[in-house]
């Protein structure tokens, strides 16, 4: 088995059998006696008892949770007895000044940069607002009770808890702050899982050249995948990138492994596994991929699986459909406009109406707790009573728009590929190469795309889109002319990426140059092929358009209202890319973006990566991203298809001063 693991390795050491290390110096034997692991990191809770200063380094395997060891080992009572008042505990512990513990998490890391050898990182859990003072008080304890030889740093678990410790001497007040930690993270698991598959190392260069010749059970190596890529099964890159790019949203919704790990380009080269057969495995408590050389297995000469898998589509309505503002839409409406039109329209029905499962996730039981509806009306500045629901959809609608804009159905598309002798004999060359397999389909679908650029919208056509356009769209100076097929966001199809959006449209020639280029991306030869090995044919697909007013934003992303590094655990965590242009450099994955997590039952977030800038963004964009947050938790619960509210939205959004806008919604492929 070869597996990268930089991590500290235990010493040998016999079974720690005991509940914990309570008033004595943690020494790294002890520590590794002690700890669990989360993502690759060996950690250990600590619990501080205030009064009298004893500390409490406690066995990960033995308990759980801070509050299960203080009630069994401190107070003497049941866990049962601590778990159902738990919402009062938490108070008590992490948000009182008068606390009596103490508790947090201390961590150990080796190679980073500032100090490369080992060093604990110390750090509260996310919600606990400690004052600068108390975070002084718990690190000075600490320093006097862990193994001396190792350096010890505050770790800020909040933003709050980051302004403050600014304000402290780094020299009395070491600290190591998160997006440090992750800029050097040689492993972050995107997708866990297992794959059996050849491997192939491409540099960025070559790769255009010898992209042809992957194959479905490839495992593509490279420093960072691009978007082009066809449906593989598995993706290793080995530079850092972003969960919410349009390839890591791909590989999530294909469910293959996947991961940066930081060297595995050289180390597969050096280890000549380039072209060789391994099981590559992905899994988020581990501390780097596995890649085990095996023999190629002897059903790699059939179909894949998922390529006889037949997905289920919804019957189109491809005639006489109007074009409508996107106000006059509801999710019904897919099936004539597309999956992004109809959510658009759906979401700007629920801003003018409101929704009675608004407040649906925060309904669901979180054992130990009932439900999470007190969080949600603390937040919202609101008590928690019968009118929440109501009060939770005007929070909603003071908090966030969608642009204007008008969607262009099914039957427009269709009334202009059929009005084209040329464009309808090559589509049926097309289809008889798909259902041949011949080596022409590339060749087709390029020559096609063609013919619907150069071949001239019907006056007729052009006029009624006009005259919309002038109806719903007065004043807009700049539009979007996007993408929304019935072929997108489908389970088990999530086809991020593969079709056209054009910015930055000026002139009403170049709006009709973009709906012809949009209803090209149907066929551009990576989407055909996407399709067909799915099972979606060509007579399957259809292309609405959505023209929309293209705002100004001063920062904008995408989020998804889950933690993709922890779905099946935390409940509390939305994940959030942003960038100071716009959304689009977070999803080509051109640029790295500022990451962060924000809380959507305590409140508050932390910083996870400031991408490729100098400094993080600022507190008044922090709080605007905390508001979309729980925003994003109230959509998800209107966009659910089921009760149990829990399939996480994928919201793309642009912010302006004190607006935010929703560009974009549709679930979340996990």
């Amino acid at each position: 088995m070869t597996k990268y693991n930089d991590a500290p390795q235990a010493p040998e050491a016999p079974d720690f059998d005991a509940a914990a290390l309570a008033g004595e110096r943690l020494s790294l034997l002890a520590f590794h006696q002690l700890c669990g692991n989360m993502a690759g990191i060996p950690f250990v809770k600590v619990v501080v008892e205030r009064e009298t200063r004893k500390v409490h380094f406690i066995n990960n395997e033995k308990y759980d949770f801070h509050a299960d060891y203080i009630a069994e080992r401190i107070q003497g009572v049941p866990r049962a007895t601590v778990r159902a008042k738990i919402d009062e505990f938490n108070k008590q512990v992490y948000l009182s000044p008068t606390r009596p513990y103490f508790l947090g998490i201390l961590s150990i890391h080796t190679g980073h940069a500032r100090e490369g050898g080992q060093f604990f990182a110390l750090e509260t859990v996310e919600v606990d607002n400690m004052d600068t003072a108390m975070l002084l008080d718990f690190f000075t304890v600490l320093k006097h009770n862990v193994d001396a030889s190792i350096p010890l740093f505050l770790k800020p678990a909040n933003h709050a808890q980051e302004a403050d410790v600014a304000q402290v001497d780094p020299v009395e007040l070491p600290r190591m702050y998160n997006y440090e930690l992750f800029a050097q993270k040689d492993y972050v698991p995107l997708n866990a899982g297992s794959a059996v598959g050849r491997l192939r190392v491409f540099a960025a260069e070559a790769y255009a050249k010898e992209a042809h010749t992957l194959k479905w059970y490839d495992i593509i190596v490279m420093d960072r995948v691009p978007d082009n890529i066809p449906r593989l099964s598995g993706i290793i890159n080995s530079q850092h990138t972003t969960p919410l790019s349009h390839t890591n949203v791909l590989a999530s919704g294909w469910q293959v492994p996947n991961a940066v790990q930081l060297g595995v380009v050289e180390y597969a080269t050096a280890s000549k596994l380039d072209g060789k057969w391994v099981t590559y495995t992905v899994d988020p408590k581990a501390d780097a991929v596995v890649l085990t050389p095996t023999e190629r297995p002897a059903e790699t000469s059939e179909q894949p699986r998922w390529k006889v898998q037949q997905i289920r589509m919804e019957e189109p309505e491809t005639k006489g459909s109007a074009i409508l503002p996107l106000n006059a839409l509801r999710m019904s409406d897919r099936f004539r406009y597309g999956t992004k039109a109809a959510n658009l329209g759906e979401l700007t029905y629920l801003l003018l109406h409101g929704s009675t499962r608004l407040t649906g996730y925060y309904r669901v039981a979180r054992p130990p707790r009932a439900h999470l509806l007190t969080y949600l009306a603390d937040y919202i500045g609101e008590p928690n009573d019968g009118a929440l629901a109501d009060k939770a959809w005007g929070f909603l609608k003071d908090s966030v728009e969608v642009p204007r804009g008008i969607a262009v159905p099914f039957s427009v598309q269709q009334e202009f590929l059929e009005g084209s002798p040329k464009i309808q004999q090559a589509i049926g060359k097309l289809k008889m190469a798909l259902e041949l397999g011949a080596k022409e389909v590339d060749a087709l679908c390029l020559m096609i795309q063609q013919l619907i650029r150069t071949t001239r919208m019907p006056d007729k056509m052009r006029d009624l889109i006009d005259a919309k356009i002038s109806e719903a769209l007065s004043g807009v100076r700049s539009f979007v002319v996007r993408s929304s097929s019935n072929a997108e966001d489908l389970k088990d199809f999530s086809a991020a990426g593969i079709y056209e959006s054009i910015n930055h449209v000026t002139t009403a020639d170049k709006i009709f140059e973009s709906i012809k280029e949009v209803w090209a991306s149907l066929i551009s030869p990576r989407s055909v092929r996407l399709r067909q090995d799915v099972g979606i044919s060509l007579d399957d697909s259809y292309m609405g358009v959505i023209i929309q007013e293209e705002v100004q934003s001063d920062m904008g992303g995408v989020m998804v209202t889950t933690n993709p590094m922890n779905m099946a655990a935390d409940f509390r965590n939305v994940y959030v890319n942003a960038s100071d242009k716009s959304a689009i450099e977070v999803v080509t994955g051109n640029a790295l973006p500022f990451q962060y997590l924000f809380n959507t039952v305590e409140g508050g977030g932390r910083t996870l990566s400031i991408g490729g800038a100098k400094k993080d963004l600022d507190s008044g964009k922090k709080a605007r991203m905390q508001k979309l947050a729980f925003c994003g938790r109230l959509l998800q619960s209107h966009f659910s298809q089921d009760y149990t509210f829990s399939t996480p939205a994928d919201i793309e959004w642009a912010a302006l001063g004190d607006k935010i806008f929703i560009l974009q919604l549709r679930p979340y492929a996990v």
